[in-house]
């Protein structure tokens, strides 16, 4: 078994430890936002003039697999492809997953505007070729927009993509987003929107078809101990939006694993740090309880000074809370 397995395993039986919390990495941005979300390729003095290459962007995947921190390497199935054919994986106790759907609200690519449209369901990969390759889990994305028809679209689209993957003995988990455009939905009743979407979804699921586990965007405490609290049997992870400062990093992934939140899915937040591989490092200590999101940020910025890389910003900013969400149930 796959430390992924174990874990969920002892999750869904109530024998969770802070140390059981899942970690992924989202390496996936090829698949939305394309060539410039790959982050750009900073000189240790934090300047750049260009974006990184697919090569650059693959070294980075090796490295944090080569750390084995993580728990599971989200890429998209042209990448994972590649590393697996040199056998990146072949004594990792990661688990390569490949974003099994690309929906148009993430194609925010630059000058584009297709994300600003209710998301309409749409799939790059393939499933019998991801198996061919070694590869049986997936990242499944929906989003919900309070929209009859656009919804029905991406429900019908999910119930497809759940026979594809019985047929071709493929594990998912599932992502669900918050709306992408506007709904008339009261903002602090997206979340409980949102839950009661996932809920009705998976109702008519049978266990054999249900997601691994639940990606969604933290809406605060009071939602995520909601959906959490609900259904043991339904893991919760959150993920992890924008970049934002090192503070929100920690922060997110104290207060997700608080209120009821097993598993974080980190994008963005691991992409575009100075150094990937410590802030992955501290995140698995902050989810272990070990330190804490401030300590945290503090650590980070002495690995960084060590290291000789430039902060993107000096340690007092960083240490700043600046997602709204965050704020009020910030741990110190």
């Amino acid at each position: 078994m796959k430390r992924l397995d174990e874990k969920l395993a002892r999750i869904r039986t109530g024998a969770y430890r802070r140390r059981d919390f899942i970690i992924a990495d989202a390496k996936d941005p090829d698949m939305g936002p394309s060539l410039a979300a790959c982050g750009p390729n900073r000189a240790p003095d934090g300047t750049w003039t260009r974006y990184r290459t697919r090569a650059e962007f693959l070294d980075q995947i090796r490295g944090i697999v080569r750390q084995d921190v993580l728990d599971v390497m989200l890429a998209s199935l042209s990448n994972l492809e590649v590393l697996i054919g040199e056998g990146v994986f072949r004594d990792s106790a990661i688990v390569p997953a490949i974003r099994a759907n690309d929906t148009t609200d993430i194609w925010m690519v630059r000058g584009g505007r297709y994300n600003q449209r209710p998301s309409r369901p749409f799939r790059s990969a393939s499933l019998a070729r991801a198996r061919e390759i070694g590869i049986d889990l997936g990242l499944y994305s929906v989003t919900f927009n309070n929209d009859l028809d656009a919804d029905v679209a991406s429900l019908e689209a999910f119930a497809a993509f759940r026979a594809d993957a019985a047929s071709a003995g493929f594990r998912y988990f599932l992502e669900v987003f918050n709306p992408n455009v506007e709904t008339g939905i009261a903002p602090d009743m997206v979340g409980h929107y949102v839950n009661d979407c996932i809920v009705r979804c998976l109702a008519g699921v049978a266990a054999a078809d249900r997601p691994q586990f639940l990606k969604i965007a933290y809406n605060g405490p009071k939602a995520l101990e909601e959906l959490a609290g609900f259904d043991p049997g339904l893991v919760v992870g959150v993920l992890g939006g924008g970049a934002g400062t090192t503070r929100d990093t920690f922060e997110l992934l104290a207060q997700a694993e608080r209120f009821g939140a097993r598993v974080a899915l980190f994008g963005r937040k691991i992409n575009l740090a100075e150094s990937p591989l410590a802030i992955v490092a501290l995140m698995r200590e902050v989810a272990s309880g070990d330190v804490r999101p401030a300590e945290a940020v503090r650590a980070y910025h002495g690995t960084l000074q060590r290291e000789g890389i430039t902060p993107a910003r000096k340690l007092d900013d960083d240490l700043a809370i600046t997602e709204r969400v965050l704020r009020d149930a910030a741990t110190d």
